[in-house]
């Protein structure tokens, strides 16, 4: 099931694998303020999103976006890829659920690592503030990203998919 919490707590919870150092490691100098990657990713227009390999078939979303109502939403999971979800600046909602208890309502697999589900109340809400507020998302893990909490917001935000092997 989904981790949350600070950069730091996430990644002592996380089972040791190359790809996770390989990818906290990134986190970790994107979050530090003056390096290459985190003015790369403050300079991320709005509504934009850069993809950055980061090696072992893992890469990196970089994005800046306006959260949005929940009506606007859409709960998804993915099958090849674990989402490591981390903020830069920001708040948002996202909202979690077991995909057992969801109902598929398009399945883009195997063209794209995407499956969307019918709208369901038996979520649970995730509340992400502030620099280095992290979520990870397993195979296993519905989840409806960009929530605004009060009215919309601008957030900046990575999302590196870690292959599952």
């Amino acid at each position: 099931m989904a981790l949350f919490g600070n950069l730091s707590t996430v990644r002592a919870q996380l089972i040791r694998r190359s790809v996770f150092d390989l990818s906290f490691s990134y986190l970790e100098d994107a979050l530090r303020p003056g390096t290459a990657a985190n003015k790369r990713v403050l300079g991320v227009g709005v509504g934009e999103t850069n993809r950055v390999e980061l090696g072992e078939g893992a890469f990196s979303l970089e994005q800046a976006y306006n959260t949005k109502l929940r009506a606007q939403g859409r709960l998804e999971s993915h099958i090849q890829y674990i989402d490591i979800q981390v903020l830069l600046a920001g708040e948002e909602i996202m909202e979690v659920a077991e995909i057992s208890t969801l109902k598929v309502s398009e399945n883009l697999t195997p063209t794209k690592d995407l499956i969307f589900y019918h709208d369901s109340r038996a979520t649970s809400p995730l509340r992400l503030s502030g620099l280095g507020a992290t979520a990870v998302f397993y195979p296993t893990d519905g989840h409806m990203g960009a929530l605004a909490i009060a009215e919309s917001a601008l957030v900046r935000k990575i999302v590196i998919k870690a292959p599952v092997h």
